[in-house]
């Protein structure tokens, strides 16, 4: 990927910025009616265990935080970086020391001014071992100077590679020649945190009236498990151009309850359940929607100590692989133009060619032929069944795949796999301990390229659950990051899996949802779908 040394701000940035203060009667770029409502309510499956920047782990929080705060970058509705609390940036030639330039007019929800040192303790403390961060991987990807020291205790915070030349200057400096980095600087573990608020309220910071934010929304309401509520922050920079004025996130757990309320307007946006789409698309040609999504589901093996021992045999892990028939799930299960995958890495990820796979071009029955035979070589058949436990968090769709699997596998090997899910918080505590042994895992891309996948199952990565160990696919990862064109390193890596099967890939996403047709500004070319209540808006109807 090719990225310039600066950037600007885009055209859309110009027009809007240079617009009048938003009127109910119309967009000011677009000129359409705009609606006297101007709401969003969306749906969501899951509570949010946090809205702390520096400990957000999941997609549900993830989307909260960014319109809560705001990064030194953020992205536009393609995917491109676009200006956030920096206007623009330099890099050296080496790509390892960036130069971001702040703007004066950023303020946090509070009146202060957002500032460079904002940034220095925001970073400083998602690496801090005592902030007990779940993305403190994330800074050592990152590759700032020191950043892998300081989360391993080695190092004091204050000597990570991050520097407030002024107030509006932000330098900092890398390991590695990271042409990409910029990219990284929306994910929201590089938010900016408000070091006086965090210091006097401690862990209550986060709730709502306590809050303090510099992004295009506050939190003014948080009853768990059942909604949160953000509303315009008058101190946003750009908040005169923000026009959607009350975000709420409803939690609904069963997904057909979702939709129902869809259809009745209590929602304006949620993701279909599986097998449905087909249906909704036709009814409803103007609302139901699918799109890419950089995203991938698969199964992972606990191959840690606490793991079964039949795990430890590759054999068993590729038979388990080999006998589920890809295209069942995706074409008769969800039906939602997802693609089947026996590779980790998105297909749609930027500047990724997916590597000759071996038993992806083998038809079903030669992988079921080989997956009996593998097993039986294992010690596994009718005399001596292999028996594990198959763990999913609550969703009917996971459901409906976890059952699919298990039936595949019954029929094919005459395996026994019994099922059990999970509330999400707790799913993600028991399988981030390795309390599970054969666990649904999905794995949304934090940035577009393919890095950002196969850092996972390096082994010292956060969210390598299953605890795979390869030096060699620790050694090309590290390798590549200094490399021109890391594919071939990205495509050796991709083939190690699909030789130790660590995991089992099930499918590369989309995202099948309904959207009220009266609400535009959705992101639907961004394949991270990275949106921001603040690019949108309500249409008079």
């Amino acid at each position: 990927m090719k990225f310039l040394k600066t950037i600007q701000i885009s055209a859309l940035a110009v027009a809007l910025s240079t617009a009048a203060p938003v009127l109910a009667a119309e967009h000011p770029v677009t000129g359409e009616a705009l609606s006297d409502n101007q709401t969003f309510t969306y749906r969501v499956l899951d509570e949010f265990p946090t809205l702390d920047p520096q400990l957000v782990e999941e997609t549900v929080g993830g989307d909260i935080v960014r319109d809560l705060f705001e990064g030194l970058m953020n992205q536009d509705a393609k995917g491109n970086l676009v200006p956030g609390v920096a206007e623009s940036f330099t890099a050296s030639d080496d790509n390892k020391v960036f130069t971001f330039k702040l703007r004066t007019d950023a303020r946090w929800s509070n009146g202060d001014p957002v500032v460079a040192g904002d940034f220095v303790y925001g970073w400083q403390r998602a690496a801090d071992p005592a902030t007990a961060s779940p993305y403190a991987w994330f800074m050592e990807l990152t590759t700032v100077v020191n950043a892998a020291k300081i989360i391993a205790g080695e190092m004091p915070p204050e000597s990570m590679g991050i520097k407030a030349l002024d107030d509006h200057t932000l330098e900092v400096t890398l390991e590695d020649s990271l042409p990409y980095f910029p990219l990284m600087t929306t994910h929201y573990t590089l938010y900016p945190a408000n070091k006086k608020v965090i210091d006097e309220l401690g862990a209550e910071w986060t709730k709502p009236g306590n809050m303090v934010s510099n992004g295009a929304y506050i939190l003014t309401e948080h009853v768990p498990s059942e909604k949160s509520v953000r509303e315009r922050n008058e101190m946003y920079w750009d908040n005169e151009n923000t026009i959607i004025e009350k975000v709420t996130a409803l939690v609904i757990n069963d997904e057909n309850a979702a939709l129902t309320r869809y259809l009745a307007d209590e929602v304006d946006f949620t993701e279909v359940p599986a097998g449905q789409f087909p249906r909704l698309k036709k009814e409803y040609p103007d609302e139901a929607t699918s799109v890419p999504r950089l995203c991938s589901y698969y199964y992972t093996f606990n191959l840690s100590d606490s793991g079964p021992e039949a795990f430890k045999d590759v054999r068993v892990r590729q038979a388990l692989s080999y006998a589920i028939d890809r295209n069942v799930i995706v074409d008769q299960v969800l039906q939602g133009g997802q693609y089947p995958s026996f590779n980790f890495t998105h297909q749609k990820t930027a500047g990724f060619e997916i590597p000759d796979i071996e038993y992806a071009q083998w038809s079903q029955a030669d992988r079921d032929a080989k997956a009996k035979e593998l097993l039986a070589e294992a010690g596994f058949g009718p005399d001596n069944p292999l028996k594990f436990q198959m763990m999913y968090n609550t969703s009917e769709s996971h459901k409906s795949i976890a059952t699919v699997m298990a039936q595949m596998w019954k029929q094919k090997l005459g395996v026994e796999a019994t099922q059990t899910n999970m509330e999400w918080k707790t799913f993600l505590d028991v399988r981030g301990k390795q309390g599970f042994e054969l666990a649904r895992g999905a794995w949304c891309g934090d940035y577009n390229e393919a890095s950002t996948f196969l850092d996972l199952v390096t082994s010292g990565s956060g969210y390598n659950d299953g605890k795979f160990n390869n030096p060699k696919v620790d050694d090309l990862m590290a390798e590549s990051r200094t490399m021109a064109n890391p594919q071939p390193n990205y495509t050796m890596v991709e083939q190690i899996m699909a030789e130790e099967m660590p995991i089992i890939p099930i499918y590369h996403y989309t995202i099948a949802f309904m959207l009220d047709p009266a609400i535009k500004g959705w992101p639907y070319d961004n394949v991270e779908k990275m949106w921001y209540s603040r690019d949108m808006y309500r249409v008079a109807e």
